[in-house]
């Protein structure tokens, strides 16, 4: 197998390019909305673009068991995956967004990111699985962590640096450079050369799909960890709708939103996913998790300050958000890097695309539940009580965390 620096290298252009499509219906959608007089409750229903992220559970199988021999095992879906979603980015790069103030272009655009979602989706099965291939269980932390960095970076490029470009020169050059970075992230992919498909992975080629859903959930090790993976998202989900929409309120232009966010926010979430994947090893899977989401529940309810008029001495109010988003995401990395790393201690080794996915898919669905309400809460009770409210529910979700994290080593029957 290829060196360590080597297989996180792929592992970080895999998944900043996952990343960039998620920052934009994430992080940048909302701000464009609200910027054409789009009401919250409409904003908030861009959650159902993450169904593709939510259902990939379905198709996972398939990813597990189909490939090209000549492209290999994962590169069989991770690269047409990719150049799928850089054949919808050319379509948004012609997109009127004008056309945004008529309910007419809004779902045009909402089906081209839904496309551009299924795309990354569907190369997330393929990614996941490789990563748990090619990382030893003592490398999960950092390669985790590594994922989470890289992800986040995405984000930022898809969220605040689309933004900043958006209100500087324009949507088509937005797109332009978007365009750009998916095929540069290519280049490692190409060069990679994946390992053989393990023989227990082959055996279960003709296993009947359900079959591979089914013996996950009868596995002992994950009966409580089911409960963390509902719950643990909720919170992020519930405050995370509402900072741009809140941001755009203030006064804040998109192009100085992109900007700011895009500088504060990539530093902040690489040191956070990396500190996170550091600090996962010798705190123990359990505690780190529970330590970083306690502290990122502190920070949703910080977000509540600026919106009751109250910012850091001497700076603006959409300055003072800035900096608690950065510190958010920063808190953000760290715990998911010690939620994936738990994560892809659970999947077996012949099933790891089917496993580390349905996990995923359990944290989308049930934290999308709580990306949905989120304009509807805060058109009834204020940014100022949404955050409230999102701060006390970051709170209660730490006791499954808690209850039912398990270390490596507690782990029965685990797939090496």
């Amino acid at each position: 197998m290829s060196s360590l620096p080597t297989r996180l290298s792929l592992l970080l252009a895999l998944y900043l390019a996952q990343g960039i499509p998620f920052g934009i219906y994430t992080q940048a959608l909302p701000a464009i909305l609200r910027t054409y007089d789009a009401p919250l409750s409409v904003i908030s229903m861009s959650g159902l673009l993450a169904i593709p992220w939510a259902l990939k559970v379905f198709w996972s199988p398939l990813v597990d068991r189909h490939y090209w021999p000549r492209l290999g095992y994962r590169r069989s879906w991770i690269l047409p995956m990719n150049l799928g979603l850089i054949s919808v980015l050319f379509g948004l790069m012609w997109f009127d967004p004008e056309s945004l103030r008529n309910p007419s272009g809004v779902y045009v655009l909402f089906f081209l990111l839904f496309l551009v979602n299924l795309f990354a989706a569907t190369q997330d099965i393929a990614t996941d699985g490789l990563a748990v291939r090619i990382l030893s269980v003592n490398e999960r932390g950092l390669g985790n962590g590594v994922q989470v960095a890289s992800y986040r970076v995405g984000i930022i490029i898809g969220g605040g640096l689309l933004l900043f470009v958006l209100g500087s020169i324009g949507w088509r050059y937005a797109f332009t450079i978007l365009i750009f970075f998916s095929f540069l992230l290519l280049i490692p992919v190409l060069l990679f050369k994946e390992p053989e498909i393990l023989p227990e992975a082959k055996a279960s080629a003709n296993e009947p799909y359900a079959k591979a859903w089914f013996s996950f959930f009868k596995r002992p090790e994950v009966q409580g960890w089911i409960w963390v993976l509902v719950t643990f998202k909720m919170a992020e989900s519930m405050a995370s709708a509402m900072v741009k929409p809140m941001m755009v309120d203030m006064g804040m232009s998109l192009a100085a939103m992109g900007l700011q966010v895009s500088m504060a926010g990539s530093v902040t979430t690489i040191a956070g996913a990396m500190l996170g994947g550091y600090l996962t090893r010798p705190l123990g899977r359990r505690n780190a998790m529970v330590l970083f989401a306690g502290l990122q529940a502190i920070a949703y309810g910080c977000y509540a300050l600026p919106a009751l008029g109250y910012g850091i001495p001497g700076l603006q109010l959409t300055t003072t958000v800035v900096i608690i988003n950065a510190v958010e995401h920063m808190i953000g990395g760290m715990a998911m890097a010690a939620l994936l790393a738990a994560v892809m201690d659970r999947a077996r080794q012949d099933h790891a695309g089917v496993d580390f996915t349905l996990q995923v898919s359990l944290l989308a669905v049930f934290g999308g539940l709580f990306y949905l309400p989120a304009g509807l809460v805060a058109e009834s009770v204020g940014y100022a009580g949404h955050f409230g409210i999102a701060a006390v529910l970051g709170v209660l979700v730490l006791w499954p965390a808690w209850r039912y994290t398990r270390e490596p080593d507690q782990l029965v029957a685990r797939h090496a």
